[in-house]
């Protein structure tokens, strides 16, 4: 994907599927100035290239009766690559956490977890977080507001 050469429509095309993807390449192409064909020809292209890893649903928590989100930060007691498979493998397996970030610095691990409201987040991080092999510190932020913004495209 490095010697991808990008030029401006393109990346107005990667900008209209990033706020929507269920745009159809006539539309994008109207949009854009281009025909149907030469749209979906470079949306493409640039799926081909890797540009585009998953297409989802970016749902919403809150109408699903998720109303709390936690960021936990997981340091784990003990470092060692079967420590950090085993830990990965266990925590993958918990559905209420939508993320999981392998990361440099005070933790080992950065989680993002759903509940549907504090006493089921206690619940989950009782039962299921802090029972997951190695975990040693945990640090939890609870989030008030987001605010997605697109990438630097």
């Amino acid at each position: 994907m490095a010697d991808l050469d990008l030029d401006d429509i393109d990346r107005a095309l990667i900008r209209a599927l990033a706020a929507d993807a269920t745009q159809s390449a006539g539309a994008l192409g109207r949009e854009l100035g281009l025909s149907q064909p030469a749209c979906w020809r470079r949306i493409q292209r640039l799926r081909a290239s890797g540009v585009f890893r998953t297409q989802r649903l970016d749902l919403d928590l809150q109408a699903l009766g998720f109303g709390v989100t936690v960021f936990l930060g997981v340091k784990l007691a003990a470092k060692g690559r079967v420590s950090l498979e085993d830990f990965e493998r266990a925590v993958s397996a918990i559905p209420e956490v939508q993320t999981v970030e392998h990361v440099l610095g005070l933790y080992d691990y950065r989680l993002r977890v759903v509940a549907r409201d504090i006493s089921d987040f206690e619940r989950v991080l009782r039962r299921r977080v802090m029972t997951l092999p190695g975990v040693g510190n945990i640090d939890a932020n609870v989030l008030l507001s987001e605010e997605r913004r697109p990438g630097p495209i």
